[in-house]
């Protein structure tokens, strides 16, 4: 495995930096980026020390700095350094400078700003940690979606992930042995959607849970041949009531919840 430093500048939080080069470095194999993230960098001198570590540590930078004046000095210091400086988003900044012609504000952070979207960010997050694992039922006609799926369906999860975007989300378990709240079947709004997975790879994500608790593994919670039935029962389930069905099985929560958001967007196109 081969190593590097990789040293990413930020004026804001980081997250947009951090997300990019993720997704970049996924494309190539057999490396391993030591990352030395440095956030909220607004100084002159601020930069300066990160300079003194970059030469210390010399490695790929990358940064999203709009200060004129920032960027400057980080770029000089880095060409004298003799190491690679990319400004990630001067591309897209470019792209949408030109097309809405309008001049790019220098504003670090402004994404984070307290608007709208990060008061409903927050609702939505209140909301899904509220309705988790099937609490407070009767709520569930306020949410956008609403998840079920058998035990360890990465419910939680995806519900969760779906909240930071916005989306309030509510999950209700299927367990063969337990009625559905009434509330499930008198849903107009919300989108319903059926999470599931193979039964042999439920088993083995049930036993390490159960491991993990200390707790043993020879129960019917982890059986086989009881977890295909759980999965038969929910499947013919969304089926009856029409519930579009994702399985999670070689998805991660971002695909699996990009999914979801697809549906929904659909959904809600189709009743515009």
């Amino acid at each position: 495995m081969a190593e590097f430093h990789l040293h990413l500048v930020s004026d804001s939080t980081g997250e947009t930096l951090q997300s990019m080069t993720k997704a970049a470095l996924v494309q190539f194999e057999g490396v391993a980026p030591i990352e030395h993230v440095w956030t909220l960098t607004r100084t002159v001198r601020q930069l300066d020390d990160i300079l003194d570590s970059i030469k210390q540590k010399p490695g790929l930078v990358l940064y999203t700095l709009v200060n004129a004046e920032m960027r400057r000095v980080l770029e000089a210091g880095c060409q004298n350094l003799n190491v690679a400086c990319v400004s990630i988003l001067d591309p897209v900044l470019a792209a949408f400078s030109s097309f809405l012609g309008q001049e790019i504000k220098q504003l670090p952070g402004r994404q984070h700003m307290l608007d709208q979207d990060y008061f409903g960010r927050i609702e939505a997050l209140n909301y899904t940690l509220a309705h988790d694992d099937g609490q407070m039922p009767e709520g569930l006609k306020e949410a956008d979606i609403v998840l079920v799926g058998v035990s360890r369906t990465s419910k939680t999860p995806t519900s969760f992930y779906l909240a930071h975007r916005g989306y309030k989300t509510a999950n209700v378990p299927i367990v063969p042995s337990i009625p559905l709240p009434d509330e499930l079947f008198q849903l107009k709004n919300p989108i319903v959607v059926g999470l599931t997975t193979s039964p042999e790879r439920l088993s083995e994500i049930r036993k390490n849970r159960l491991l993990s608790l200390n707790e043993t593994v020879e129960t019917d919670y982890v059986d086989r041949e009881r977890i295909k039935e759980e999965v038969i029962f929910a499947r013919k389930m969304c089926t009856r009531e029409g519930w579009p069905i994702i399985d999670v099985s070689r998805r991660s929560v971002e695909e699996t919840a990009a999914q979801i958001i697809t549906l929904f967007n659909r959904r809600q196109g189709s009743e515009i």
